[in-house]
């Protein structure tokens, strides 16, 4: 496969999953911290406040890392923590497909993890640091 294919391929995917965590965490922003640790706290996720902060920021600045491919792996991570713990708080008891079931948050966290750890060449993480280490063995041969 052309490597550019794959590689818009792949940013559109991480804009994909990254407007959907976008769009959640605007709900979030919107109803403010209080409102999303209540609601956490009646479904009994752990420190609430601390959860909604953490989940807020994740959704909202994470999204625009995720779609730049800046650090990657570390908001891919925080997805798979946010989507585990909506599924196991929120959606494990409706099942997989039913209403308000976890079909989404399996997906949304799984693509999440996979776009993370390859998010392709258009990406901050590609410019940073793999780029480097694609051209250093090339460097290396004709020393």
């Amino acid at each position: 496969m052309d490597t550019r294919v794959k590689d818009v391929a792949l940013l559109l995917g991480r804009i994909g999953v990254a407007v959907v965590f976008f769009a959640h965490g605007v709900q979030k922003w919107d109803s403010g911290v209080g409102a999303t640790a209540n609601f956490f706290s009646q479904v009994g996720v752990p420190l609430p406040s601390v959860a909604a902060v953490f989940v807020i920021i994740l959704e909202v600045l994470g999204s625009i890392a995720f779609v730049a491919g800046f650090l990657l792996p570390v908001i891919a991570l925080g997805y798979v923590v946010d989507m585990t713990g909506a599924l196991l708080s929120v959606h494990v008891s409706n099942g997989l497909t039913s209403d308000n079931g976890y079909e989404l948050v399996l997906v949304l966290g799984l693509a999440a993890l996979a776009l993370g750890f390859n998010g392709g060449r258009l990406s901050v993480d590609h410019v940073l640091f793999w780029r480097k280490r694609e051209t250093r063995p090339a460097e290396l041969e004709t020393v």
